[in-house]
């Protein structure tokens, strides 16, 4: 099983790491799942996530507080209304964007209602 964390954990932490340089794919999400998964199989690469000094504190907060920084959630929900916005602009089908926008105001919800850090 710890073969199975590990290779989870390292997916994640590459997926990061590609998002730390694409504006378009978040990293701390694929951060969280890493130390999470880290914690399983490697707790010495967990800590290294903990530890980076760019992506630790936002890693850290979330795991003690479920907080979420303002520039954070500014970040995320402008992005998930320009999501919504290309797909009406693209013309896509209504039942397509209906579904969209669900899940983001769900999600939107759901992470400003989160603390702050």
């Amino acid at each position: 099983m710890r073969i199975l964390w590990t290779i989870i954990g390292s997916i994640a932490l590459a997926l990061g790491i590609i998002g730390a340089f694409l504006p378009v794919l978040p990293t701390v999400p694929f951060l969280l799942v890493a130390a999470w998964a880290f914690a399983r199989s490697s707790p010495e690469l967990r800590q290294r996530i903990l530890d980076n000094p760019t992506y630790g504190p936002q890693v850290r907060a979330w795991q003690e507080k479920g907080a979420v920084s303002r520039v954070a959630k500014i970040w995320a929900v402008s992005a998930m209304t320009l999501g919504v916005a290309i797909a009406l602009w693209l013309a896509l089908p209504l039942w397509l964007i209906a579904i969209q926008s669900g899940i983001c105001t769900a999600v939107a919800v759901f992470i400003v209602t989160r603390p702050e850090s």
